[in-house]
């Protein structure tokens, strides 16, 4: 916990991205003598996976991956299949002995970019919300593709025989039994929060509901990963119904926690396994690790900005043949860059079976130790590079659009807040002193919002910006609570307040400034 710590503050202060710090670290522990932490892929997939991809299934727009359905499945389903076969082909050329199925069963492992990995440092980076929503769709489902496609490798391989007809049947019925499970869980976990008033308990019921989609999926052979990224965005888009504003404060920051933890815990972990994959390949020639090596990490590479360039050169009249139209190429080509690979393609090349029928899987060491290397050339080289690259494209989110619809969305909000209260009003025949203090205090947020807009307008049109009343708020009222904080904290060390009664008015001021305008970043001096 000390070094994802850390890493954390390191990241910030350096401006690199913690991932990256945290898998150089680990690996630099595993060359040194004593212990390290073996990689138990049932652990990983069972325990560490779900709650990762749950968390981030909340936090995606389900109507933002339905507005791009389309590059979504191009990158999570056939993106991850043409990888596979191309890395497996690839393989089967160079290795003596390597079956298809094997080989497929290394590419299946290597096709899906990492969530963990793609979504931490693509946070910390910057993105467009329309690249960002793509990047989202396409973690969250490329998993279930891979692992279903890998599984079925798996199988062939100690068949003998590579089924096309069975393996598409077994990816329909895992797909569909995915779907199925998840669109369950997210019903009965709605039912039940309906049913639970307490923050603490709603947190608890979300911290359950992934392992609650990923076993049962599992345990009907069908796809966990697809079950919990389904209950996620479903139960994510109904949080307001389902849930209080309470619970969900409480919940979000039960969740950032965990994240935190479990992505160190994943990174740190990825960099452990140096020591165990090194010695393994020993009695292989030099030769055919380079090119084993060499073949595997072009291909997982190379295949990801060939599949989303190759159409956008197509010409104009013909661009709606394109999976993703509505990307520009400087998108594309960010989008190319984003292919880090991470602990599930270990985990999945890890839990290939030690023997089959007795003899051991065919070149298993061989395969664990170019998906080592795909990983840490992925993860490490183009994590680095991921920002520069979006520096260098000009690909970077539209901050003052984003501001300017969450004032308006606010104006509207107030308006809406306005309406109600006169109804009520009229209805109730409440005191006018009480009317006239819920009517200011929604005035004063909608003033706050169109000063926003006005501030955003005068930078448009090519006046010097300055600094809009709602800035000059958001500072002096963060001055203001402070000095309250103070205040109650003295109130309690001279013995006029108990803490319980100092922790509840606390809590107050901490949503209150959580409402407060973020505050801007103050310009470099000249």
């Amino acid at each position: 916990m000390a070094l994802v710590v850390t890493a954390a503050l390191a990241a910030r202060r350096f401006g690199l991205p913690a991932p990256v710090l945290l898998v150089g670290a680990s690996t630099v522990y595993a060359l040194l003598p004593g212990p390290t932490v073996r990689l138990e892929p049932d652990l990983v997939l069972a325990l560490i996976i779900p709650p990762l991809l749950f968390s981030a299934a909340l936090s995606s727009s389900l109507v933002e991956i339905r507005a791009n359905l389309r590059a979504v499945v191009s990158l999570s389903v056939l993106l991850v299949v043409v990888t596979a076969l191309v890395t497996g082909a690839a393989l089967v050329v160079v290795v003596p002995g390597l079956s298809f199925a094997g080989a497929c069963a290394l590419g299946a492992a290597l096709a899906p970019p990492d969530a963990v990995s793609a979504l931490s440092i693509g946070r910390r980076v910057g993105l467009p919300d329309r690249l960002r929503t793509v990047i989202e769709g396409e973690s969250l489902f490329n998993d279930a593709t891979a692992l279903t496609l890998y599984s079925v490798a798996v199988a062939a391989t100690i068949d003998g025989r590579f089924d096309v007809p069975r393996v598409a049947g077994r990816f329909l019925l895992a797909v569909i039994g995915g779907l199925a499970v998840g669109l369950a869980v997210s019903w009965l976990v709605g039912q039940l929060r309906l049913r639970i008033e307490d923050p603490v308990t709603e947190t608890t019921v979300s911290l359950a509901t992934p392992f609650a989609a990923y076993v049962p999926a599992e345990a009907l052979h069908a796809s966990g990963v697809l079950a919990v990224v389904t209950a996620g965005l479903i139960l994510g888009s109904q949080s307001r119904s389902l849930l209080s504003g309470p619970a969900r404060l409480h919940a979000r920051a039960v969740w950032r926690l965990v994240d935190l933890l479990l992505e160190g815990f994943v990174f740190l972990l990825i960099g452990q396994q140096l020591a165990a994959v090194i010695p393994a390949i020993g009695h292989y020639p030099l030769s055919t690790v380079a090119a084993a090596t060499a073949v595997t990490v072009g291909a997982v590479v190379l295949v990801r900005p060939l599949w989303l360039l190759l159409p956008a050169m197509l010409p104009s009249r013909l661009r709606f043949l394109s999976p993703h139209p509505h990307l520009s190429t400087r998108e594309l080509a960010a989008l190319s860059w984003s292919g880090m690979r991470g602990v599930i393609s270990l985990a999945a090349v890890f839990a290939l079976p030690i023997s089959v029928d007795g003899a051991g899987f065919p070149h298993r060491d061989l395969l664990v130790f170019c998906a080592y290397v795909a990983v840490l050339v992925t993860l490490v080289g183009q994590g680095l590079t991921f920002g520069p690259v979006l520096h260098r494209l000009n690909v970077r989110p539209d901050v003052d659009e984003a501001r300017r619809q969450r004032a308006r969305a606010r104006v509207a909000a107030a308006d809406a807040g306005l309406r109600t209260l006169a109804a009520v009003h009229d209805q109730d025949q409440l005191p006018d002193d009480l009317i006239l203090r819920l009517r200011t205090a929604a005035e004063e947020r909608k003033r706050r919002s169109q000063d926003s807009l006005r501030a955003l307008s005068r930078a448009d049109s090519g006046r010097p910006p300055t600094a809009s009343l709602t800035e000059a708020f958001g500072r002096v009222r963060r001055t203001m609570i402070e000095a309250e904080r103070d205040e109650l904290q003295l109130w309690r060390d001279t013995g006029h307040l108990s803490d319980a009664s100092l922790r509840l008015l606390e809590d107050e001021l901490d949503h209150e400034e959580g409402a407060l305008p973020p505050p801007q970043p103050q310009p470099p001096p000249s």
